[in-house]
Order: structure tokens, then C-alpha cells, then sequence
């Protein structure tokens, strides 16, 4: 069976989502990380960068959520979520690494300035400029998203499903005030029923001390 190592509300969430959409069966290794438990040798034999998720499938082993996602979805063709034309492959990668680096990378910045970081080593200004980077980049996907229901082409593909936890995060950062678009898009695709947890709901699941995941 597929271990996915990593739970709610990290970026497992990604995951989930694939493996839920595939029908697959799984199981959830959660990691503590307060506990350092990411820091462990048993875990840092599986990825030494000591970072969640991490997916095990037979011998194969798969970090990064994005990378994850795509190993998955292009194992199980059948799913479609892989474009079939080079052209709508590349809008698909494109968005994908959008998401990771011009809106993902200020919201890491925001979390570390304002909560991750001991506070001597916090950085009010940067998580600042972290913010306004984020919603100019916000903007531009929502002009992306105008006249469109998915990312790419006419059908769900990976950066849909990549998109959705991105922008869940930026919504918990009031990033999305001003992209209607992408609210709308964001709603749409929680409400499918293979959606996960939003990060909302997977932190007051942790508060209340109840178990996340499992087999699906």
C-alpha cells in the first residue's frame, strides 16, 4: 500500500487530494513536527532535506508535494489529469511552478516572519513586502481565471489541484479580498467530494486532538 508520510495541514494536503481523486488506497504516516520527529534519522533516510510530505510506493520514494502529484497522476494515466498535448502540458507546468514560487514562496515568508521564526530573528518589513509581492501575483491569476473554470485547457489537471491548496493558504492570509475570480474557483473545487480538509478545518481538527486521514 501507498505511505504517504505527513498529514494536515501541511502541503500533504496536495497529496491527498491526487490519491483521493485516483481512488487509491493509502495510508498516512503522520510526522510530528513540533516533536522534531521530521529531524529523526528513519525520517531523513527517506528525505534528507527533513521536510513533508514524502510518498512511499513499493521502492520508489517521492518528495515535494508538486512532484508527488504529478508521479501520481501520470502513473494512472486513465485519470486524465495529465494534459494530453504538449501545449496544454506546458500551461500546466507553467501554473504549477507559478503557484510555487511567485505566490507559495511570500506566504512561507509571511508564516516565518510572523510566527515560524524566534522572534529576535523576525523581520516585520520583509513579511511586509512578502505581502504586497503575494497579492500583485494574485492578481495576475485572477486575470487567468476570468472566463475560465479550470487552470488548464477545458478539463481538471494537476495544477487544479495544486492551485486549490495554494490559494486556501492565501485565503487564510486575506489575499483573495480582491479576486472574487478565484474565490469562486476556490469554493468550487472544495466542494468536490474527494476535496480534503481545507487548512481551516485541519487546524481546528488538530486543537480538538482528532485524527486526520487514514486509509482512502
Amino acid at each position: 500500500m501507498i505511505q504517504l508520510y505527513g498529514a494536515p495541514p501541511t502541503r500533504a494536503l496536495r497529496v491527498l487530494w491526487l490519491l483521493n481523486e485516483l481512488g487509491l488506497e493509502y495510508e498516512i504516516c503522520p510526522v510530528d513536527l513540533l516533536q522534531g520527529e521530521h529531524l529523526q534519522r528513519d525520517f531523513r533516510s527517506l528525505n534528507p532535506a527533513a521536510r513533508v510530505p514524502v510518498l512511499v510506493d513499493g521502492d520508489l520514494v517521492v518528495t515535494e508535494s508538486s512532484a508527488i502529484q504529478l508521479y501520481l497522476a501520470e502513473k494512472h494515466p486513465q485519470s486524465g489529469f495529465i494534459p494530453e498535448t504538449v501545449e496544454e502540458r506546458a500551461q500546466m507546468y507553467r501554473w504549477i511552478f507559478f503557484l510555487a514560487t511567485e505566490i507559495e514562496v511570500p506566504l512561507w515568508r509571511i508564516a516565518r516572519h510572523t510566527f515560524l521564526y524566534p522572534e529576535d530573528k523576525r523581520l516585520p518589513e520583509d513579511a511586509a513586502l512578502a505581502r504586497q509581492e503575494c497579492v500583485e501575483m494574485v492578481a495576475v491569476l485572477e486575470r487567468h481565471m476570468a472566463d475560465r473554470d479550470v487552470m488548464v485547457g477545458n478539463r481538471l489537471s494537476v495544477a487544479d489541484f495544486n492551485a486549490a491548496y495554494t490559494l486556501d493558504w492565501a485565503n487564510e492570509e486575506k489575499m483573495l479580498d480582491e479576486a472574487p475570480r478565484l474565490r469562486a474557483y476556490l469554493t468550487s473545487m472544495y466542494a468536490r467530494p474527494t476535496a480534503p480538509p481545507t487548512i481551516a478545518e485541519a487546524f481546528k481538527a488538530l486543537e480538538k486532538g482528532d485524527a486526520i486521514g487514514g486509509a482512502g
